[in-house]
Parts: structure tokens; C-alpha cells; sequence
């Protein structure tokens, strides 16, 4: 197929994580080839010769996954084509071949209808913020550089299965589990992976790998999108139920009372039965994260540390400062002990089974003795790209006339002495979102009618 550099690519597709918008109408393989072309030039012109490409199983990945390696051939890079991969086995090939260059072609939890790029330049990880919009003005420019590059194949599945095999030391209890891949990427990899562990009685649902998600979305941190995982954990009397994102990044779980474990919550379990065997005591979490996980990461004694919400940033952080585990609210979680510190929603559940194979608790009473609040979902609020900033920065302009206390490295966290509002600008659509948290409902209620009313008077 013969492609043609884009000339007029669509802005609001270049967010503050990746790229990301809708095929066929904000990008398409013109956009891919384009793009390709841009990240080979800038990866020459930093001194690298290759990268590396996968794709998820949307149904429009193949196509664009070919026209971007046909950008980046046209450079003079070379290209390790990985195929069909979720976006945790594209990071891990990184990591083994030592080839930190790469394009990962998918929209992780977005609709069917949408596909995007996760990229990294080199070895400081996956771009983010401005180097994402810088990005978008060398694309604009078009200084392309010429060439013509290799492409060779890499199964990366062997590799990753070993990576498994060799990290985890699991108890004797036999624990019931419901997995829901979500008809997602995992889904062609997932019982391979958890059927290498002794003692489970796995039942797996949505299994069959379909880009169009027909069971239901594939965010598994949106309760209501787990309701068939809940039917079937109370149907078995299971012990765990957990569910996969549409690139199999992030974790979703349903306690064996068919409860929705926010991730903030699995944080709690993970950081209590790490603490006493780490030598760096500190957590990181994401500004949307309950005061419960702080409040516990201090009574164990160790340091938690508050930062902006976005899995480029998170994990960069949790990289750069050698932290032990960290994670946000989104279901996005890095292990850096026995692990090499990338997001694996497949990885994290089997975490929490460990921890449950060496106990006769259940998840509900892995948390007992926490402090509890009463907290909002995820609240958004429609907002243009052009927009949702200016009103978080007038919402920040409230906040300073009200002489609140508040944390600004990510949107507008108001702190209370009983509760706190979190006012942010979407990085991955024209959304403004919102949560609120507080030590009683009332309390709650206050919080969240003065901030949700100052939201909608701010972007009439």
C-alpha cells in the first residue's frame, strides 16, 4: 500500500500521555506514516539506529501498524516488529533487547472506534507533556530524515512467560479466581501466564481476542463495566475477581463479596505486606488516591509521596527516584522489587494472589483496620481542549481567594482538615474531572455541591 505524508494532522489527538483520537475521522494510516516518519528523524538525530513497534488487537492497529513502520523504514531506522503484543510485553522487549526507542500502536482502555501511540524516544521513557508537543511541531515542520531501514521479527511471548516463571513464590491455599480479559490484548496470553501458577482454580470469561470489546468497555476501573465479572464471582463463590484494560497495563478487582476494589485500595494491601521487606521505605500514588492509602503509608512508618496522576509520569517517577512500588488510581501499578518497574495489569493480580496464597483472609479482611472515608467516583465534565485549562486555573484563582490550602502539581487539590476536591484538566480528552472525599457524607456533599457548582459556572 502506498502512503503520503500528512499534511494537515489533527492538534487535538497529541495529549499529555500519547496519542490518541478516532480512526478513520482524527487519524488514519496517512496520520501513522507521518508519524512514523517524525519518530525515526528524531530518534536518528538523537544517535539511535532502531526501535521498537507492537501493536494491541483493535481492529484498525494492523493497518496503522504497518503504514507507521513504513514512516520510520523511509528514515533509515531499523525496525524490531513485535506483532500482536500488550503494551507491558512491548515495554519488557525494550528492556531485553536494550532497545529503548519504540512505538506501542493502541488506545489502551479507550472506545473500539479509537487508536493512538505510546512512544518513547530513548531510554527516559514514554514522552509526555511538552515533548509530546514539540513532537507535534517537528511533525508540523517536517525536516524527515531519508534512508531506508531493516525490519526484522522478535517473538517476544517466550521471554515474557520466562520473566514470569521466575518471579513470584506463591503459598499453599488453593484460591478460586474469575479472570476478564475484556476481550482485550491479553486475552490470547492470559491463561498461559496464570496457568503457570500452582493452586488456582481459574475461570476465565470474555476470553475470545476481539478489538470490538462486545461484552462491555475494556476500563476495568469503571465498576459498571465489571458487572459480568461480579455475576460470575458470586455465581462460583470465588475468592478474587480481576479484570484487564484493552492493552493489559492496568488491573481491575472484585473482592470475594463482589465488592469493586479501588485501585487506591490494592495499593493499601500491596504497601502492607511490602514495607517490612524493602529497604526504601516510600510510595508514590496520584493526587486522585484516597487519604486512606496515605493515612496508612504513615502509620507504617514510611514516606508517601503525592504526585500528578498520568501513567508517563508516574512511572517515570517511581523510575527516576528508585522507588519500591507506587501507582495511581487508574489501575496503573509498578513494582520495582522482583520486577523491572513497568505497568502489567496481568503482573498485579497475581501479586495480590501471592499475597492471598500465604493466608486465610479474604481481600475484604487484607484490609481490615484501615482508615475509611467517604469518596465520589471520578466525576467529568465536558470541556473543549482549548478550554478545561483555563478554568482549572481559575478554579486555582478560587482556591487562593478563599485562602484554602491546596497541592497545584496536578490540576487543583483543595486539602480540608475533613476532606479534600480535586479540580484537573483531562490529559486524554476534553474533560474536565473531579473527586471529592470527606470524613462523612454530609460533609461530602458539601464539598462536592460548592466545587461542582463552581465547575459548571467556570465553563458555561
Amino acid at each position: 500500500m502506498t502512503y503520503k505524508r500528512k499534511e494537515n494532522i489533527n492538534e487535538n489527538i497529541f495529549r499529555g500521555y500519547d496519542v490518541r483520537g478516532i480512526y478513520g475521522e482524527e487519524l488514519d494510516e496517512d496520520t501513522a506514516y507521518t508519524f512514523g516518519m517524525g519518530f525515526g528523524s528524531i530518534i536518528k538525530n538523537k544517535g539511535k539506529t532502531t526501535c521498537i513497534v507492537g501493536h494491541d488487537n483493535r481492529l484498525s492497529s494492523p493497518a496503522l501498524y504497518d503504514a507507521l513502520i513504513e514512516g520510520i523504514k523511509s528514515t533509515g531506522i531499523n525496525i524490531i516488529r513485535l506483532g500482536l503484543c500488550t503494551t507491558p510485553m512491548y515495554y519488557y522487549a525494550c528492556i531485553k533487547l536494550k532497545v529503548y526507542s519504540g512505538v506501542m500502536v493502541t488506545a489502551s482502555h479507550n472506545p473500539k472506534q479509537d487508536n493512538g501511540f505510546k512512544f518513547a524516544f530513548d531510554e527516559s521513557g514514554n514522552c509526555k507533556g511538552q515533548e509530546i508537543q514539540d513532537f507535534l511541531q517537528f511533525l508540523i515542520e517536517g525536516y524527515f530524515q531519508k534512508g531506508e531501514g531493516q525490519v526484522t521479527d522478535y517473538d517476544i511471548e517466550p521471554d515474557y512467560l520466562e520473566l514470569y516463571s521466575k518471579s513470584f513464590d506463591f503459598g499453599d491455599r488453593k484460591l478460586k479466581v474469575v479472570l476478564d480479559p475484556a476481550n482485550g490484548t491479553t486475552s490470547p496470553f492470559v491463561r498461559k501466564i496464570y496457568e503457570m501458577i500452582p493452586n488456582l482454580d481459574l475461570t476465565i470469561i470474555n476470553e475470545e481476542s476481539d478489538g470490538r470489546f462486545p461484552n462491555h468497555h475494556p476500563d476495568p476501573c469503571v465498576e459498571s463495566n465489571l458487572e459480568q465479572l461480579k455475576e460470575k464471582v458470586r455465581e462460583l463463590n470465588a475468592d478474587v475477581g480481576i479484570s484487564f484494560d484493552g492493552d493489559g497495563d492496568r488491573l481491575g478487582v472484585i473482592t470475594n463479596s463482589t465488592k469493586f476494589l479501588p485501585t487506591d485500595y490494592y495499593m493499601i494491601i500491596i504497601v502492607r505486606d511490602i514495607v517490612n521487606k524493602v529497604e526504601k521505605k516510600e510510595f508514590l500514588y496520584d493526587v486522585k488516591c484516597s487519604k486512606s492509602l496515605s493515612d496508612e503509608i504513615a502509620r507504617l512508618g514510611a514516606k508517601g509521596i503525592c504526585y500528578r496522576t498520568g501513567n508517563s509520569y508516574t512511572k517515570a517517577k517511581v523510575r527516576e527516584d528508585d522507588l519500591p512500588f507506587g501507582g495511581e488510581l487508574s489501575g496503573h501499578v509498578y513494582f520495582n522489587e522482583r520486577w523491572p518497574g513497568f505497568d502489567s495489569g496481568m503482573y498485579a493480580g497475581l501479586r495480590l494472589l501471592e499475597i492471598m496464597s500465604k493466608t486465610d483472609k479474604t481481600v475484604d479482611e487484607l484490609l481490615e483496620g484501615i482508615n475509611r472515608y467517604y469518596s465520589t467516583e471520578e466525576l467529568k465534565f465536558a470541556s473543549p481542549d482549548d478550554k478545561k485549562f483555563t478554568v482549572i486555573e481559575k478554579v486555582l484563582d478560587y482556591a487562593k481567594s478563599k485562602n484554602y490550602e491546596f497541592n497545584d502539581i496536578d490540576g487543583v487539590r483543595v486539602e480540608f482538615p475533613d476532606g479534600w476536591a480535586l479540580v484537573r484538566a483531562s490529559n486524554t480528552g476534553p474533560n474536565i474531572t473531579a473527586r471529592f472525599e470527606a470524613n462523612t457524607e454530609e460533609r461530602l456533599e458539601e464539598i462536592q455541591k460548592e466545587f461542582v457548582n463552581l465547575i459548571e459556572e467556570l465553563n458555561k
